[in-house]
């Protein structure tokens, strides 16, 4: 589920509770390969541009969008894990994960990183993750994929990539996975 529903469920609150499915697999494959072509269309191809998926849910997302990205230009796009618990501003209130780790083997100097996460909901992640990126290196641009965007930003930031626009409530929950997404709430 979403980054900021994770801190609610076991052992910290309830369990997602799904509603609506609002894509299935073929429609998440079909928005990871838009969002694929749109990367090879706004960077005029691949040369200097890497992917990094935030834990934990931007990394199947990123691996998937550098599957697409091989197999429409024929080009393997480095894919690193980014960890940014220890950069957010709320790190007292959110579990820390032990299997979300960084791993980035490649440089990050002049070149186009493309951050991938599940779901962008108040922007803090993002903030947290730019933190990390630029604690690494000093990339040439920064650009945005997520394959839920469901408003209620905090913090002014706009994907360049977006597998979905989802309007929700504040107190629904987004589940963002390879095989769909739905959308509930987390129950007690």
């Amino acid at each position: 589920m979403a980054e900021r529903e994770r801190g609610r469920t076991p052992p910290f609150g309830g369990e997602f509770l799904a509603h609506h499915q609002v894509l299935d697999a073929d429609g998440v494959g079909r928005s990871v390969r838009r969002m694929a072509h749109e990367i090879i269309e706004r960077n005029e191809g691949l040369d200097q541009v890497v992917l990094i998926g935030l834990q934990t849910g931007g990394v199947p997302f990123a691996e998937a969008i550098a599957a697409a990205l091989s197999d429409i230009s024929g080009t393997d796009v480095p894919v690193g894990k980014l960890d940014v618990a220890f950069y957010r501003d709320d790190i007292d209130l959110r579990p820390v994960l032990p299997e979300a780790d960084t791993a980035v083997a490649f440089d990050l100097d002049r070149v186009t990183v493309v951050l991938v996460d599940d779901v962008l909901f108040t922007g803090r992640t993002i903030r947290a993750a730019l933190d990390a990126v630029f604690s690494l290196g000093r990339p040439r641009a920064v650009q945005l994929a997520v394959m839920v965007d469901r408003g209620h930003r905090e913090l002014p930031f706009r994907p360049d990539y977006v597998g979905k626009n989802l309007p929700t409530r504040r107190n629904e929950a987004v589940d963002a996975r390879l095989d769909g997404v739905e959308l509930g709430e987390v129950t007690k």
